[in-house]
């Protein structure tokens, strides 16, 4: 019988890790190797930053020498253009782990030939290859090695065999490409040859720009296929897949204190669940900003770090205003677990935002997140877009285990909602507003909602002490709940009644001590009368047993006399007259 055989299984495609922090997780472990990957786009969107980036950690970090080929920028204009990254490609040029080489395309040359190839590129290129032993290639940018070409078919025949050329040499490679009229690439062929095609977008809304990177396609593996907002850093490039976030975070059992000992009694008394998300609602100036800064305080002093990020102030003022209510935030800044961070939200896009607080957390590590407020985002984009990115943001935070606080500014009178809606999205929902009564402006403060745990309906009125937030007890009046003047008179009015029953009860407790007092003292007395009587009594007592024995003594003595018996019967004496035997 033959055998039958049964399919190889199925193959994974080798990829080389990029070591540039997000990419290698949205492309499932990095780019195809031995094959051609395009990034393409529209000017000063980080093409050659990204693709020299990539041969730099290949060098310094999985042991790939690499070869960069310029068209457009000299070997010392690339030098000191990444230097800005940290990169030293001086030292990695002198240690054999970096090749640079620039090639200037004269286009006079081959208009007066006619005649246009690639074999001398190949030469040279292999020579770069096996001088260093690389294992990537960089070319930037494509169109520079075909500048002025105006015969695409000849483009198109010389673009399919440079990347036969370049998968035969079994190198990893990146080349560049701008963005064309309606294509990814100028000549629109780079991006159906290429095995993996990135895009990356340096877009302007309202004059405000943001960095963006998709993964168009990639043969043979899945990969992310979402936008990712990435930033240009002192360090390199640094993409955070954000957008690919889902509801698979774990709930914590774990309570952590608001620092506002009654408001942790209005949630069941133990505080917030750690890992959770609050928003802290109001109008303008109702202490959204105090009750934020003391759940930070409250952080920084159980040991944990805490990233407050303010939209309005810098931390020069942060620091200032919340000394005048007792929190001295420059001690836990300069023991470092308090991290202040401010930033206008025009400064930048809304995905640069997202992405810079993501890169911020990562680096600070904090346990507790404070952003005040998230109103400041509506610059940014639409309601649609902030609720989008602050999803993803809240999912992430989540996923990290970290306790995030929002604040936001609230406009018009309507408690139940908020303009960023956000409302639906966060655990719990504490509302801060006005309470105006008697010519008065006070301020209120209630739980709209918190899941997972049984919460205080009540409005309770709080104040901001320079001792810190304290919550007064709910006073209701005859017109509804009382505030300011008004409670304290309320406080006042109780105060004089306590006292009132205080001495009340103090004169009828006097007046029990008296009553109890004289009923001492006639019981007193009848125990005296009593006393005396008894002693009467059993004097006379006495007196009659002594005489009853004084007289039984002379019964018998006459008996004597008298020559008779003396008899006992039922304890009474009688005689018996010996002479007539009768009783006498």
């Amino acid at each position: 019988m033959k055998k039958t055989k049964h399919p190889s299984p199925h193959k994974t495609l080798r990829k080389s890790p990029t070591g540039i922090r997000g990419l290698d997780e949205i492309t499932g472990g990095g780019l195809p190797s031995g094959r051609p990957t395009l990034v393409c786009g529209g000017a000063g969107c980080g093409k050659t930053l990204l693709a020299m980036e990539f041969l730099v950690r290949g060098a310094t970090e999985y042991g790939e020498p690499g070869v960069f080929v310029a068209f457009e920028e000299t070997g010392e204009e690339l030098t000191e253009n990444v230097a800005s990254l940290g990169f030293d490609l001086k030292a990695l040029i002198a240690s054999k782990k970096l090749l640079l080489d620039y090639v200037y395309v004269d286009r006079s040359e081959f208009e007066e030939t006619g005649e246009y190839d690639l074999e001398g590129l190949f030469i040279r290129l292999g020579h770069a290859i096996d001088s260093i032993k690389a294992r990537r290639v960089v070319l930037d940018t494509i169109e520079g090695l075909f500048a002025g070409l105006p015969n695409q078919t000849i483009v198109r025949a010389e673009l399919r065999r440079l990347f036969r050329w370049l998968k035969e040499k079994g190198v990893t490679v990146i080349m560049t490409g701008e963005r064309g009229e309606g294509t990814l690439t100028r000549y629109g062929l780079e991006e159906y040859v290429s095995d993996c095609v990135i895009s990356l977008d340096h877009r302007v809304v309202d004059q405000v720009t943001t960095r963006r990177i998709r993964i168009v396609k990639y043969r043979g593996t899945t990969h992310g296929t979402n936008e990712y907002p990435f930033l240009i850093e002192k360090d390199g490039v640094s993409i955070w897949p954000i957008t690919s976030v889902q509801l698979e975070h774990t709930a914590s059992h774990e309570r952590i204190p608001t620092g506002i000992e009654r408001l942790d009694t209005m949630l069941g008394g133990k505080g917030f669940y750690r890992g959770s998300s609050i928003l802290l609602s109001g109008t303008a100036g109702t202490g959204k900003t105090s009750v934020a800064a003391t759940f930070a305080e409250a952080a920084c002093r159980r040991g944990e770090r805490c990233l407050y990020v303010s939209f309005e102030e810098s931390p020069s003022q942060i620091i200032r205003n919340m000394r005048t209510i007792g929190l001295d935030f420059n001690h836990w800044v300069t023991k470092g677990t308090l991290g202040l961070h401010s930033v206008r939200p025009f400064s930048h896009g809304l995905e640069t935002h997202l992405a810079r607080k993501i890169q911020a957390v990562t680096e600070f590590a904090p346990q507790v997140v404070i952003i005040d407020p998230i109103s400041g985002l509506d610059t940014t984009g639409t309601a649609l877009e902030i609720k989008a990115a602050l999803m993803r943001l809240l999912e992430w935070l989540k996923l990290k285990g970290i306790t995030t606080m929002f604040t936001e500014t609230m406009s018009g009178s309507a408690l139940d909602r908020t303009d960023a809606a956000l409302s639906s999205l966060v655990d719990t929902w504490v509302v801060l507003r006005d309470l105006e009564t008697n010519g008065e402006r006070n301020r209120g403060l209630h739980v709209l909602k918190s899941r997972g745990m049984a919460h205080s309906n009540q409005v309770r009125e709080f104040m901001v002490t320079d001792t810190g937030i304290r919550l007064a007890d709910v006073y209701i009046g005859p017109s509804g709940m009382l505030t300011g003047s008004a409670r304290v008179q309320q406080e006042g009015r109780e105060r004089a009644e306590r006292v009132t029953l205080t001495e009340e009860a103090e004169r009828q407790q006097l007046a029990l001590e008296c009553k109890r007092a004289a009923l001492e003292a006639q019981v007193a007395a009848l125990r005296a009368e009593f006393s005396g009587e008894e002693a009467i009594i059993t004097r006379t007592a006495s007196k009659d047993k002594q005489r009853g024995a004084v007289l039984a003594l002379d019964e018998a003595a006459m008996g004597r006399s008298r020559k008779g018996d003396v008899l006992k019967t039922g304890g009474s004496r009688a005689r018996l007259n010996l002479a007539g035997g009768n009783q006498s």
